[in-house]
This record gives structure tokens, sequence and C-alpha cells, in this order.
């Protein structure tokens, strides 16, 4: 089942209630913005990610859904934007379709991913030409490979001008303990990491050492790569959904995850448009308290 059949399924399933939620009003809100801790500058809970949707060839078919998707993004108050040289040809995708407007609002991320200190030059030197921009706004360091080598470079390129944040990326829970030494040494502005309502164990070490240094943090796999989607399927949502406006489980796993205070942004890919303005839905309105954080962890990992 792809995301747009389980959104309809959802819908079938969802009670009276959600179905009547406040909508409107969440709809109007502005999105939830978090500080940069290491400047106090602001960006948006919601993100956009670019693994797989982005990574298309030249044809126009291909090509368009992705610029109705970044139309919207940008519409709707989003700016963060984050993809790697390891996502085949998801920054020359990005590239090419992010219009001079769009360039002007986008908090742009990639990352270097290769071994030594040269290849890295190289392949961020290439990353921002295909990007089409002289300064990235964050480059991260993807999956801690060859990290020594890669920090000193962007500590390098930061006090240059060429980047303004730099971080560190991984995917797995069994990285984390990794993560949190580097952030410890290290300083980081940003680490990414995976963090769902399946999998929360970021809530143990990574979360709160984030908070206490004063590291930014990126979110990945907020739906544990749509496994969440399958074991969600034709589950009505909790009747709190619709006290917090929402109206999919989507929308009620991305408040899960924004509104824990140390999360700065969440970014889920996706290449269509209906599932980016169901997804920015996460980001507005009302959010969870801690009770309704814990029934939302109960109700997923119950399935």
């Amino acid at each position: 089942m792809n995301r747009r059949e389980f959104l309809g399924a959802s819908a079938l399933a969802a009670t009276t209630a959600a179905a009547a939620a406040p909508l409107s009003a969440a709809a109007d809100a502005p999105l939830l913005l978090r500080k940069i801790p290491a400047t106090g500058e602001q960006i948006p809970v919601i993100g956009l990610g670019t693994s797989g949707p982005f990574e298309v060839g030249p044809a126009a078919e291909d090509r368009a859904p992705l610029a109705e998707v970044l139309t919207a993004f940008f519409a709707g108050g989003a700016t963060l934007i984050d993809t790697s040289p390891m996502y085949s040809t998801a920054e020359a995708v990005l590239g090419d379709l992010l219009t001079a407007d769009m360039q002007r609002k986008a908090f742009v991320a990639t990352k270097v991913w290769t071994r030594g200190k040269d290849e890295g030059v190289a392949q961020m030197t290439r990353s921002m030409q295909l990007l089409k921009r002289e300064r990235v706004d964050l480059m991260q360091v993807h999956n801690l490979l060859d990290l020594d080598a890669q920090l000193g470079t962007l500590r390098d390129w930061k006090r240059a001008g060429r980047i303004r944040y730099f971080g560190i990326t991984h995917y797995t829970v069994a990285s984390q303990a990794e993560l949190a030494g580097v952030i410890r040494r290290e300083k980081p502005d940003f680490v990414q990491f995976n963090y769902s309502a399946s999998t929360t164990d970021a809530e143990k070490t990574l979360l709160p050492l984030c908070a206490d240094l004063g590291v930014a943090t990126l979110v990945n796999r907020a739906f544990d790569d749509g496994k969440l989607f399958d074991r969600l399927r034709g589950r009505a949502l909790p009747p709190f959904a619709a006290e917090i406006g929402c109206r999919s489980w989507a929308q009620l796993l991305l408040k899960f995850v924004v509104s824990h205070p140390a999360v700065t942004c969440v970014i889920p890919a996706t290449g269509k448009r209906r599932n980016l303005l169901d997804n920015l839905a996460g980001g507005r309105g009302p959010m969870p308290d801690e009770q309704q954080r814990r029934a939302i962890v109960a109700a997923v990992q119950a399935g």
C-alpha cells in the first residue's frame, strides 16, 4: 500500500471526532519555528528530504511533480531541504528546480560522503555547483565517514563563509552512541539522526545531550521508512487527534517528533504535493502534551 492509498484508508477509518478536527484553525496557523542554538536563527520544524523522490532523470514528466512539491513547500512557509551526493541525482535535480526566489528562501543542507581531505573538498565543491549555490547553509559529514578529515575542512569552510553551519549524520540506532561521543568532543552546530514513535531511542541520550550542549537536531526516518504506514493501515486515529488538529497518521507521527523540545526540524522525503501538504500540517497548530505523546507511542508500538 502506498501513502496515497494509506491516507484514503485512514480517512475512512478515522473517528467522527477526528474527522471534525479543527483543521481550519490549524491550516491557517504558521509553521512552528525552532531556534538553531549556535546563532538563535529560527527555522520551521518541517523540512524536506530528497532521498528517493528526487533521484530522477531529466524527463519533464518525472520532474514536474517535484516542482509542484517545491512550490507548495515554500508557499507553506517551510525552508530547510536536506540532500546528499549519496542520493544519485538529487542534488542536480534540486539545483535545476529551485527558482531564484526559492534559492533566496531555502535553507539548503547537504553532505560530504567520501574519504580523504582532497576528495572531500572536490565533492563538496561539486555539490555546490550542482545546487547552484556559492554557499550552503549546512554541510554535514554523512554517516560519520572519514570524520576527522572532513570536519577539518568544514571548520575551515565555515570560517571562510562557504558554509554557515556544520554537522554530522547517521540513520541507525546502533550509531547513536558514536554520535553522542562526537557531539561531546566536536560540538557541531547540527546533528542528524533517526527518531520516531516506533524508534524512540534518541530520547535516552541524544536529544537530552543536544539540548544540554546547544546542538540543533535534524530528524530522519520519522515514518520508519514508511513501515509505520503498513503497521497503522486501517487503524482509526486516537480521539485526541482531533484536539491537536490531526486528520492523518502522518500528521500525528510528525507532531510526535516535533513536539519534543530538543527537535529542531524533521525532514520527511516526498515527491508528491498531496503528501507534502499533509506533512506541513504536522508542524502547525497545537502539539501533543506528554500524556498524548506516550499514547501515540503506545498506539504505534501496539500495531
